[in-house]
């Protein structure tokens, strides 16, 4: 399993289940199937939207069911 941190990259947790892209276009986040989008940290792309990452790694962590750090 794949484990979420802000330096995970969108592309790769989209690969593992792309049922969470509901959490990235809840926070703005609508062009994921953007190859540069893709590539992407969280962090990187919470920065490009005005988003807290913290708020969507706990999103994405919930989703998964990882623990929180």
């Amino acid at each position: 399993m794949l484990e979420i941190t802000k330096d995970t990259i969108i592309g790769d947790i989209l690969d593992v289940d792309f049922g969470c892209a509901p959490l990235f276009l809840e926070m703005g986040m609508h062009c994921l199937g953007c190859p540069s989008s893709r590539g992407e940290t969280v962090a990187e792309a919470c920065a490009v939207h005005g988003n807290d990452p913290d708020e969507l790694v706990g999103k994405l962590r919930a989703y998964f069911g990882q623990n929180a750090d």
